[in-house]
């Protein structure tokens, strides 16, 4: 880059070097540079001749939650190749967060079709398959998918780590959290610095109740990625544990995210759970549903709308969040706090019923107050 600033394919090599440090450090200011070098590649040679630009520029829109953007720019790579499948697969990646699920669909079928990896699409049907709640099909794609990558002549230790990973949370989900650690643990065998595997091993030692092996797991995390959604777990294993002061400073360090765009639903969604900033929560909730209507948008949409009082919009949001029949402990619980919000005692049961059927200990914090809701649920329908 010194002897030549124009050397657009340096410039894509160096942007895919920001773009990995940016993942192993949790770095914004690497994502930063990244996009400032796919951009000077693209201001030397145009995206029409320069897709190694297009795909930098995708992975870093991926990354700050820019996912129309990134559809755009996977949808412009297939008009430049359409025989590939990886525009089809990172297409479908960006429909999927925008909520438009049949189109991500659609997407993984083109992939399947084109030349490429063929455990890439697998990964897709896993996840179109987690969020309409079959879970056993999801696992059924996630170890197809893991065979072909170990079969590979130079498996990569991340891609295998990842599959684990996720055959972990499919346990989880379903509350079967030996079956989820083993996997965790595998996983981390395979990559032993990933930071999701490891906060997964760590609530999932929450969830059996190991609160010291919970805090130290998720203390190695934030050491090194101090995310908001790490933080904030953290802090209240920390008021769990009766260490107020220090859930006190975790907290803080999910408040230092106020700034970061890309942060609004991880932001939203804890200070509902902490009935904080009430108003702030659902406009931000607002705000990333404005530009991507998912499932989990609509949640946090519906949970920030129900804690600050407005609760028809709340219920239309959590008619959306439940659309696909995710089996997912934590939007049951949210549909059921507001169903019994809005006088459906009979509905709030089912749901808090199935949310602590399914995963009874899905959130430290917030399962208790699940089962304390469902005993009022419970005391209201046996009310003359």
């Amino acid at each position: 880059m010194r002897s030549d600033p124009e050397d657009y394919s340096a410039l894509n090599r160096l942007a895919g070097l920001y773009l990995h440090r940016a993942r192993e450090r949790d770095d914004d200011s690497d994502l930063k540079r990244a996009e400032g070098t796919a951009r000077a590649s693209l201001a030397v040679i145009p995206a029409e001749t320069n897709p190694g630009a297009i795909y930098a520029l995708l992975q870093y829109e991926q990354a700050v939650h820019n996912f129309a953007a990134a559809r755009d720019h996977a949808k412009l790579l297939i008009e430049l190749d359409p025989g590939k499948s990886d525009p089809f697969l990172m297409l479908c990646d960006a429909l999927l967060e925008l909520g438009d699920y049949a189109a991500a669909e659609e997407a993984v079928g083109h992939a399947e079709r084109a030349s490429g990896n063929p455990a890439q699409p697998l990964l897709r049907r896993a996840r179109l398959a987690v969020l309409r709640g079959n879970l056993p099909a999801a696992r059924g794609h996630f170890a197809m998918a893991l065979a072909l990558i170990r079969s590979a002549s130079a498996p990569s230790p991340e891609a295998v780590a990842w599959c684990q990973w996720q055959l972990g949370e499919t346990f989880f989900a379903e509350g079967n959290y030996v079956a989820a650690e083993r996997y965790y643990r595998d996983a981390l065998a395979s990559n032993p610095l990933d930071r999701a595997t490891l906060a997964a091993l760590a609530r999932a030692r929450a969830a059996q109740g190991d609160l010291a092996a919970a805090i130290s797991g998720y203390e190695t995390v934030v050491a090194t990625a101090p995310h908001p959604e790490f933080t904030g777990r953290l802090g209240d294993l920390y008021m769990l544990a009766g260490r107020p002061r220090d859930a006190a400073a975790q907290y803080a360090l999910v408040e230092k995210a106020r700034a970061v765009a890309h942060d609004n639903r991880t932001l939203a969604v804890f200070y509902a759970d902490h009935d904080l900033n009430a108003q702030e929560a659902y406009q931000r909730a607002s705000k990333e549903y404005a530009a991507r209507k998912d499932i989990y948008t609509a949640d946090a949409l519906a949970w920030t709308a129900y804690k600050s009082g407005k609760l028809p919009e709340a219920r239309k949001a959590m008619a959306q969040a439940l659309r696909l029949g995710t089996r997912d402990a934590r939007l049951f619980y949210h549909a059921g706090r507001i169903a019994n919000a809005a006088g459906e005692k009979a509905q709030a049961h089912a749901y808090l019923q199935r949310a602590l059927t399914l995963n009874p200990h899905f959130d430290p914090l917030q399962a208790p107050l699940a089962r304390q809701a469902l005993a009022g649920a419970g005391a209201d329908r046996a009310a003359p």
